[in-house]
């Protein structure tokens, strides 16, 4: 894995013994000695730490950047204000499909930062570059800042045991001197569970690490290191869409059945015109989330079959739900097929049983006060 980028906290990680992986061109935790199933359950239950470096960060700066962002991506971002952030989708305006699906952070009307995947944040930084009008610069700041996801119901007290600002809004941040840098600290995540993603300058990383698992100690009685493949089923459990696989330039916002990301009322984004006009149609396919009425574990790419062994779909998502102790997934289908179906999943030549079911497929610990 010679060629492949590394974070800035590479030799923490091989101190903890993480099994390490490729993921978006980049060498990332898989999990640690605990193992996913321990590390999926600390999030649940307590909190978990997990370096996501690996995620872009794109900065569109200058005079307009604010309304040049929301002319060309999927949501409105008129509808937040700055110290906020804001899912939203950058589509091919040809084709509707998603290219990626990143988070804005409004900073200022001339300052919005994007945090998108790995694999797509060049491709992004493209695009606007393209599209931005004469004083609005595009910087690709991948390699600038790490992020670490603190997650979990006791996020909160680690955080705070450092000094660092908590309890804000959902999908909010704020900016506070930590090790001689200014970091982000922002109410969002991956698990469903209540959290905070923190922007780190890199020089700043390790400290802010290593400040997690001291405050930990004290403040929570630890916290686990978790990897990828917790991250992974922590997501599924929760229905949230992986881009390359749930969501792609061959997937639109309206078959992902993400039109809640998507301003519609809005002049002008990316794929505006194609997009409103399948969701006046209706999509030919849809993607819903599928659980085990037995055994059988869904795996990306396995057939889904109706009654007579009639394929409607594919499996796109698939794992073990540490949560249910059985298998969860999402899955492309037809239109037809609706919550509360029964559909078969072709599991290495068996035919399992699942039932459609609309995620997210456990609930959440998230502590709202």
């Amino acid at each position: 894995m010679a060629d492949l980028l590394r974070s800035p906290l590479h030799d923490r990680h091989l101190a903890l013994g993480a099994k390490l992986a490729e993921f978006g061109g980049w060498e990332m935790p898989l999990e640690y000695p605990t193992g996913v199933l321990k590390e999926h359950a600390a999030v649940r239950e307590a909190v978990g730490v997990f370096d996501v470096s690996h995620l872009g960060k794109v900065r569109v700066t200058g005079p307009g950047a604010a309304d040049f962002v929301n002319a060309t991506l999927s949501n409105d971002l008129g509808r937040i204000g700055p110290g906020q952030a804001q899912y939203t989708l950058c589509c091919d305006d040809a084709t509707g499909g998603v290219v990626d699906d990143l988070i804005a952070y409004l900073v200022a009307d001339d300052d919005v930062l994007l945090i998108p995947n790995a694999a797509n944040s060049a491709e992004v930084a493209r695009r606007l570059g393209e599209a931005a009008p004469e004083g609005v610069t595009i910087s690709d700041e991948h390699r600038d800042h790490a992020v670490l996801a603190v997650q979990g119901t006791l996020s909160d007290e680690v955080l705070g045991a450092m000094g660092l600002p908590v309890g804000h809004d959902y999908m909010s941040f704020a900016v506070a001197p930590f090790a001689g840098a200014d970091v982000i600290v922002c109410r969002t995540g991956y698990t469903g569970e209540r959290g905070y993603e923190l922007v780190v300058p890199v020089g700043a990383a390790g400290e802010v690490w290593d400040a997690i698992f001291a405050a930990a100690e004290e403040a929570a009685g630890g916290v686990t290191p978790c990897g990828l493949g917790a991250r992974d089923t922590l997501r599924t459990e929760m229905g949230y869409p992986l881009h390359g696989q749930d969501i792609s330039l061959s997937v639109t916002p309206v078959q992902a059945r993400l039109g809640w990301a998507v301003g519609w009322s809005k002049p002008a984004f990316w794929g505006k015109d194609v997009l409103a006009a399948e969701k006046a149609t209706g999509p030919a396919r849809v993607l819903r989330g599928l659980v085990a009425d037995g055994r059988g574990i869904p795996r990306p790419g396995m057939r889904v079959l109706l009654a007579a062994d009639v394929p409607v779909g594919e499996i796109t998502s698939g794992t073990f739900s540490p949560s249910l102790r059985k298998g969860v997934g999402l899955a492309l289908v037809d239109s037809q097929v609706t919550d509360g179906a029964e559909v078969s999943v072709d599991v290495r030549g068996r035919r399992e049983v699942f039932v459609v079911t609309k995620p997210p497929f456990v609930t959440p610990g998230v502590r709202e006060s």
